[in-house]
């Protein structure tokens, strides 16, 4: 068969150094193959010169043998790549290179057959051929054996086979023990998991490379199961410096709250608010909750409206209910009554239309006050029945309906008799002496008159 400039070209990279396979990391579940010139994973800085490691030559044939198998890779012939390999091994005087880089090529077929366990008994005979084969196949072979074994879940081995290659590596930066780390993370081996992360970020900060965001947001799980509060909240605070995103500060913002440290909880999600990665309904009603808390509740007003007008929170009578709170207790009558008028009608209960009772009889608006306690009273589901038909005889006497409005005050003093509601059976029986009077009195003076 012949071989194309490019199977020669790739036969040559795997004769010299072997297949290096990445594997991704365990929160993402994804695999691919690279072909490396040299160490995969070589260190950023140059190595120390290290002695030549001499390696039995390659015969002809097996070149042949291998070039024939790479051409059929090639065309993804893979089972008469696998042919021609295990012919190849029947050859008598084969030498442990040789030997090596069969099993390495093969290896590399059974992976891309998605045959794992025969990839990693493939490489396994790799790496028994000792100092046989190239340093640069011995070490990503390593490197890819602790890989696969991760994949296949066997993860002592694969612990076992990044241990052995970070003694054989020149100068390994942090991603073999960030790869550690995610291997201890799925053994639930949180602390080991936690030394490897550290040790990882330790060494990226010493090259001066990027520390990755999924290794803080693994250590950072890492520290939350341990419940180490104070670790969490300080690579909380480096995520939303570097990583600045929703999650992250939505997560600050909690653990604050959780530790009892409401000041920073509100200064946090005001923060992010005013960033703009507050996005969702609840993020923004939380944090009119804590403004309102703080005793700020015009801002949680504000908020609360914005939510409103850009449709991230929706109309419904509890939502339209916090607000109405917000501006009543900001003294805001005007902009609150239409809004618990809203929330009125959509609630089940007359809760609502009672506190609009309230605000209309502070702001001197009787007439709608008593249709919101007739309203309140006809929905039902309220407290305290008694306080509605109180407050709705004292808009009726501000009318000038005196005995409707005494009407109102007996079904008050009644209900607040059979609840042992004795301050407001008093203050009942009360407005009804006070009316009795000024019944009696305005009698005797048309009398007079």
């Amino acid at each position: 068969m012949l071989l194309t400039s490019k199977s020669l070209v790739r036969l040559l990279a795997v004769v010299g150094f072997g297949y290096a396979l990445t594997a991704a990391l365990p929160l993402v579940n994804t695999m691919q193959s690279t072909l490396v010139v040299g160490s995969a994973y070589a260190a950023e800085e140059e190595p120390p010169a290290r002695k030549t490691r001499r390696v039995p030559s390659m015969s002809e044939s097996v070149f042949k043998k291998l070039a024939e198998a790479q051409e059929l890779i090639d065309l993804k012939d893979f089972n008469g790549a696998l042919a021609v390999l295990d012919s190849a091994l029947t050859k008598r005087s084969i030498n442990a290179n040789e030997i090596g880089q069969v099993q390495n090529m093969r290896g590399f077929v059974f992976f891309s057959r998605e045959d794992y366990r025969s990839a990693i008994g493939a490489y396994k005979k790799v790496v028994a051929q000792g100092e046989d084969i190239p340093e640069g196949l011995e070490t990503t072979t390593l490197y890819t054996l602790a890989q696969l074994s991760f994949v296949t879940e066997n993860y002592n081995d694969a612990l076992r086979y990044m241990e052995t290659w970070i003694t054989k590596a020149n100068n390994p930066g942090p991603d073999p023990h960030i790869f550690m780390g995610q291997v201890y993370y799925q053994m639930k081996n949180f602390p080991k998991a936690i030394v490897q992360i550290e040790q990882g970020i330790s060494k990226a900060r010493e090259r001066g490379t990027l520390v990755k965001e999924n290794w803080w947001s693994l250590l950072n799980y890492l520290y939350y199961e341990q419940e180490n509060w104070p670790k969490v909240l300080e690579i909380l605070e480096t995520l939303v410096k570097q990583f600045p995103k929703r999650d992250y500060w939505v997560r600050l913002a909690g653990i604050h709250g959780q530790q009892g440290n409401e000041k920073k909880q509100l200064w946090t999600l005001e923060a992010a608010y005013h960033a703009g990665y507050l996005e969702r309904e609840r993020d923004l009603t939380n944090l009119a909750g804590l403004l309102m808390q703080a005793e700020v509740p015009y801002r949680a007003g504000r908020v609360m409206e914005k939510g409103f007008k850009d449709k991230i929170i929706e109309r419904t009578d509890k939502n339209l209910r916090s607000m109405g709170q917000a501006w009543q207790l900001s003294q805001e009558v005007d902009k609150a009554i239409p809004v618990f008028l809203e929330a009125a009608k959509l609630s089940d209960d007359g809760k609502i239309y009672d506190r609009l009772a309230n605000l209309y009889l502070e702001d001197d608006k009787f007439g709608s006050c008593v249709s919101a306690a007739n309203d309140a009273l006809k929905k039902g589901g309220l407290r305290k029945k008694q306080v509605t038909h109180l407050v709705k005889g004292m808009c009726l006497y501000n009318q000038e309906k005196l005995n409707t409005a005494r009407k109102s005050f007996a079904s008050c003093r009644d209900l607040a008799r059979s609840a042992e509601d004795n301050t407001n059976v008093r203050v009942c029986a009360q407005w009804i002496t006070y009316i009795d009077r000024e019944v009696n009195r305005r009698e005797q003076l048309k009398a007079a008159i």
